[in-house]
């Protein structure tokens, strides 16, 4: 009887797991059993093992029993980079292959997928699979070539890049490392160069005229990470001005930059050789988008969605009332505690989405602005109030910042406008706010306004008196929910950082109680963007 274990890693959402590799090779009927709660993909790997084994490195053991345990055995198992473990711990426990021990897959990881002639082949999820090896102890890890780039951004890793399974057997032997054919990863295609994946790069908010209001919204939201609903007729500059969030976003920290690169890696979107993702992502996916592909699922193996994508960075959904029901319905998990939960059978996964969720919808079907003298809408009532009954109250409750889009004229009809500010001087206020709040929140585990608790608001960082009784009055006459209550505390210790006020008082109050409102003809207080400056 011979014996030998290898370890690979499985994911559950985002979080990995060690997995023993167990292999017995002995007398007996001949056969290969995968057991350890495996999918098709894992069954399925015993042909493509035996292959590469054959082809690369000698000869399978075709004349005795094999048995392969993953364990542990209670956790579900999927995907195609165990390959390169069950390999090595077939070797090892062959006597054929001794100069290949048992002892020698000790304190290495393998990640990779095999292909019948013995190459390695790129695998999703490398990144959180290898930081979830470092938090085991394990220092040393195989990984495909084209993906060694990902696995060293751990730190204290030694990373092995390769191509073969020969290779891999080389390395552990201390023999001569033979050539093999280098793994040609995924590139581009035509269709993305042709769409432009930086068209986004060269945006700035110099480049739109007016809307004072609204970029005082959109810096209040992207300073305390607030969901805002941005409201107008079409061609009023909605998404012009979603776009130019992520341009006014700090940076991501290292550990939130390998949160987010972590997400991309197991999503399978990360470019081979990117590094780590510094900037915010943007995500905007289209109103015909469905609940796996927005909020993450699929079938087989539970994927984040665009929403967990866009992790500490910025979700734009164009046209909401557009999309379906159960996307709608289903953003409330996201919108209240920023993770999302995604079941399937037996398989369950949590991804975090603390995204800054825009949202954006017109005030009526056709898109024309319904009251103004100047409207070309001719949508009926009975439509405005199907259109308007597709956005559920629970889901407007966690919107903290509601704005008006309205039509802007041009500069030279009131030359009297400043100029407007560009990118980098909104995000230097934005950074500054960040920075207030990273302070005041330095002992707890959450890092922005939005996400503070509110019995810890109540309980360490209260309003103004007075501030607090506005508030309270706005709850005691039905214009706010307890739910709203909160959100509006939050807002205004996001308004008061932005101004740099220690303490929120009746003008931070008016001003997050004015964001907060849906009501048009409740406007902020006179040149309110002179607080931020």
């Amino acid at each position: 009887m011979a014996f030998a274990t290898a370890r690979s890693l499985a994911l559950k959402g985002a979080d990995g797991h060690v997995i023993d590799v167990q292999v017995d090779v002995s007398p007996g009927l001949v056969n290969t059993t995968i057991v350890g709660r495996v999918d098709k993909t894992l069954s399925e790997a015993r042909d493509r093992v035996r292959m590469a084994i054959n082809n690369d490195c000698g000869r399978w053991p075709a004349t005795k029993r094999v048995t392969i345990l993953l364990a542990p055995a209670d956790l579900p198992k999927s995907g195609t980079h165990y390959d390169l473990a069950i390999a090595m711990a077939v070797m090892a426990a062959d006597k054929k292959h001794e100069e290949l021990t048992p002892d020698l897959l000790e304190g290495w990881a393998f990640i990779g997928e095999l292909s019948v002639a013995g190459a390695l082949r790129p695998v999703p999820g490398v990144l959180p699979m290898v930081i979830a090896a470092a938090a085991h102890g394990i220092t040393r890890v195989f990984v495909p070539e084209p993906q060694a780039g990902e696995a060293g951004l751990v730190p204290g890793m030694t990373v092995f890049g390769v191509r073969s399974l020969a290779q891999v057997s080389a390395v552990l032997r201390g023999a001569e490392v033979p050539e093999a054919e280098p793994v040609v990863g995924p590139s581009s295609s035509p269709l993305a160069t042709w769409r432009g994946e930086d068209r986004l790069a060269d945006l700035d908010l110099r480049d739109l005229d007016g809307l004072e209001d609204v970029r005082y919204a959109v810096e209040v939201a992207a300073a305390g990470g607030h969901p805002t609903m941005l409201i107008g007729p079409r061609g009023t500059g909605k998404t012009s001005i979603a776009e130019r969030i992520p341009t006014i976003l700090p940076d991501l920290t290292t550990e939130q930059a390998l949160e987010v690169t972590a997400l991309h890696s197991v999503a399978g979107v990360l470019p081979q050789g990117s590094g780590l993702v510094r900037r915010p992502p943007w995500f905007a996916p289209h109103h015909s988008a469905t609940a796996a592909s927005v909020l993450g699922g699929g079938t087989g193996r539970v994927r984040p969605g665009q929403v967990s994508l866009a992790h500490h960075g910025v979700l734009f959904l164009d046209e909401f009332p557009h999309f379906r029901a159960d996307v709608v319905e289903a953003m409330r998990q996201p919108l209240e505690s920023g993770e999302v939960t995604i079941a399937r059978g037996e398989e369950s996964a949590t991804y975090p989405a603390r995204s800054l969720v825009v949202l954006a919808a017109n005030p009526c079907p056709c898109g024309n602005f319904h009251g103004l003298s100047s409207s070309s809408c001719e949508c009926s009532e009975v439509q405005r109030s199907h259109y308007r009954r597709k956005l559920t109250g629970p889901i407007l409750d966690r919107v903290d910042i509601w704005m008006d889009v309205r039509p802007q004229r041009r500069r030279s009809e009131s030359s009297f406008r400043p100029e407007p500010e560009s990118s980098a001087d909104v995000r230097a206020r934005v950074v500054e706010a960040r920075q207030r709040q990273a302070r005041r929140y330095r002992d707890c585990s959450w890092l922005l306004n939005a996400s503070c608790p509110g019995p810890a608001l109540v309980e360490r960082w209260p309003l103004e008196p007075g501030a607090q009784r506005l508030v309270d009055k706005e709850l005691s006459d039905g214009r706010l929910t307890r739910r709203g209550l909160t959100r509006v505390q939050r807002l205004a210790w996001t308004v008061a950082d932005c101004a740099g006020v220690a303490r929120p008082g009746e003008r931070e109050a008016e001003i997050a109680l004015t964001l907060r409102s849906d009501d048009s003809a409740r406007s902020l207080p006179a040149r309110v963007v002179g607080v931020a400056s």
